[in-house]
């Protein structure tokens, strides 16, 4: 009775010394406040909460996203490392089992005997036997082994949806670089047929002697100028279906699309509140499943410093007599069971709990960095996307006075000579400068929504 109260009395202390070894787990503190520059919105309602067939609604670019998710390669590859971090934790799992081994062997000798006489014998030795070994987890290591490959895990889940939404992002940014270029391409073509025009009606007043024949020679010039600047847009247009293609994982080639002037703006696009990007944005998540990992693999290395209890076991038969293998006289077992103290490892341990605890540290410097990256850039979209807001009323207001300027400097060159080519150079160039930055500014609202859906981690 006195034994067995020495034997609870041993385990219980055992127990109260594993809960001290092992540190339970805590998420890293983060302070959010003011993480969105200039925002004190406290509405939780957030983009990043959509789907994204919701928030991007042109059909042509679902159609270009869904083959992205389905074929992209880069996907494709954060895939395969889940499945890597699932059989690790697979593997994790099973190493609360024992290890079992079988054995089966024919072994011949040959002995001199009796030494120096130069008689030879032989003797052949015929064994089959099973071994198991099984460490118990006195200190939580295999626990925390088990709860790092589960991190590892969460942690690969997160980068591949961290790969998604940066893909659908990408998709988007592209396909409306390919609207706007498009929209610049006519924008140019349309020029070339009016300064086309404009020639033909210089040489026209150079024939009533209203101008001379150095307003016909600018007026070539002018349409010239708008010759040379569609080439360009010809060959970014190339590009970027290009690179598009790679992102749909196609040889490069054509891509279908709408037109940017039936393009809508997402309605209702708020940015919710900071501390979501703990739940949505998922390089946030993955950085702090790294942190977990590294915190559970700080927790093994301090296990490493207790000795640890493994109990193994063999069994089987063994004989020098074939007849007498699978008898009474053969069979054979033992269970040992020890305790393994490391006591001088020339400072492995140490070394290997330092070198934890950096990398749990590291992980912490990490996730802090990636949460200010993330406030960092939702407070550069939402800037953005009020600044191109800003930009349309005056744009609209710039537009409508330079088109004014054009149409009076033609007339006034017909009727009066104060008004020479220059004049109406001057308004055109101006006209078409006003118009490819009107489509920049609708490029750019665009971007700042997908960077937007891009750093508050949509879906």
């Amino acid at each position: 009775m006195t034994h067995k109260k020495y034997i609870w009395l041993l385990a219980l202390v055992t127990l109260a010394a594993a809960c001290r070894i092992t540190q339970p787990y805590k998420s890293p503190e983060t302070d959010v406040n003011g993480l969105y520059r200039d925002q004190q919105n406290s509405d939780t309602n957030t983009i990043a909460a959509r789907p994204w067939q919701t928030f991007f609604t042109d059909t042509a670019l679902q159609q270009l996203i869904a083959r992205g998710i389905r074929e992209n390669l880069d996907l494709r590859i954060a895939m395969q490392r889940i499945v890597a971090a699932q059989a690790a934790l697979k593997q994790s799992k099973l190493a609360f089992l024992p290890d079992v081994n079988a054995n089966a062997s024919v072994k011949q000798s040959r002995l001199a005997f009796p030494q120096g006489y130069g008689l030879i014998t032989s003797a052949t030795q015929y064994d089959v036997n099973g071994t198991a070994s099984w460490e118990a987890d006195i200190w939580g290591k295999l626990r925390s082994g088990k709860r790092a490959a589960q991190a590892a895990l969460l942690g690969s889940v997160a980068a591949q949806q961290a790969v998604q939404s940066s893909l659908v992002a990408d998709i988007a940014a592209a396909y409306y670089s390919l609207l706007a270029l498009d929209q610049q391409l006519l924008v140019l073509q349309q020029t070339l047929a009016n300064r086309g025009e404009d020639v033909n009606s210089m040489k026209e007043l150079k024939a009533s002697g209203v101008v001379n024949g150095a307003a016909v020679v600018q007026s070539e010039a002018n349409q010239y100028a708008a010759a040379v600047a569609i080439p360009d847009v010809k060959r970014q247009i190339r590009e970027t279906e290009n690179a598009l293609s790679i992102l749909l994982a196609l040889p490069p080639g054509p891509i279908a699309r709408g037109s940017m002037a039936t393009q809508q703006l997402p309605q209702d696009i708020a940015a919710g509140v900071p501390a979501q990007l703990l739940q949505y944005r998922p390089d946030v998540k993955a950085a702090e499943h790294a942190f977990r990992n590294a915190f559970e693999n700080t927790n093994i290395a301090r296990t490493a410093f207790y000795p640890s209890l493994n109990i193994t076991a063999a069994g089987g038969f063994t004989s020098f007599d074939l007849s007498k293998w699978f008898t009474d006289a053969g069979l054979f077992g033992n269970v040992v069971g020890g305790l393994t103290q490391p006591i001088f490892n020339r400072g492995l341990n140490k070394a290997r709990l330092a070198t934890a605890q950096a990398k749990q540290q590291e992980a912490l410097y990490n996730f802090s960095k990636t949460m200010l990256t993330a406030g960092k850039e939702v407070s550069d979209a939402l800037y953005s996307l009020t600044s191109a807001g800003e930009k349309k009323e005056s744009r609209e207001k710039q537009l409508a006075s330079l088109e004014k300027a054009v149409d009076f400097t033609k007339e006034l060159l017909r009727y009066s000579s104060s008004t020479n080519y220059t004049d109406v150079l001057t308004s055109e160039q101006n006209l078409l400068s006003a118009q490819i930055g009107s489509i920049n500014d609708q490029l750019q609202q665009w971007q700042a929504v997908i960077a937007l859906y891009r750093a508050l981690g949509g879906h």
